[in-house]
């Protein structure tokens, strides 16, 4: 039996400047996802790595087993197939994390093939054709460039409402409640 794999598709800003890798629908993804799941997390804890619980990261290489159990032993449910995804660690076990991904798919990981590095997915939830990347900070920023929902950024800052961004070269600022990979209202620095 072939195991899942995450697969990603290219897809293009309007203007023909950027092109970029997002996730794919995936068969086992969970019902429920959507809406960022971060949204709902009221509280934090500290786990066992003393880093809060739970928190985003990214993936460090292009290929990267998910497994059912926070082991080896455990099968392999899944592979991821791009690096720089962002996913959200909600549980840890020794040198294992469970982790979320922007479809709501959960499993677990290898500590050391997770980065600290921030990134976010553009509103995988969305339906709209194009989202807009703002040269500033609010609604009447000007456009720098139009991308596409789905599409994975570079994290750069946030000050809780907006978050800068950065795609192919592209920087630009984007709402916070429009990027799956930081939480509402969280400060990027």
């Amino acid at each position: 039996m072939a195991l899942p794999v995450r697969q990603r598709l290219a897809v293009a800003c309007l203007f023909g400047i950027l092109s970029f890798a997002v996730p794919h629908a995936h068969a086992a993804a969970q019902a429920g996802a959507g809406a960022p799941s971060g949204a709902q997390a009221a509280t934090t804890q500290t786990g066992p790595s003393g880093l809060p619980l739970p928190r985003f990261v990214s993936l460090k290489s292009d290929r990267i087993n998910v497994r059912a159990g926070p082991g080896q032993d455990h099968r392999v449910a899944w592979i991821f197939a791009k690096a720089g995804l962002p996913v959200e660690i909600i549980a840890e076990y020794e040198n294992w994390r469970r982790i979320r991904d922007s479809e709501g798919a959960e499993g677990w990981i290898f500590h050391s093939l997770l980065s600290g590095r921030r990134t976010a997915v553009v509103a995988p939830w969305s339906e709209e054709d194009t989202l807009a990347l703002r040269r500033n900070p609010g609604q009447n920023g000007g456009l720098a460039a139009l991308v596409e929902p789905k599409v994975l950024v570079d994290l750069n800052k946030c000050d809780g409402t907006w978050c800068r961004v950065t795609v192919n070269g592209v920087s630009g600022w984007i709402s916070q409640e429009m990027l799956w990979g930081v939480y509402p209202r969280e400060i990027v620095e």
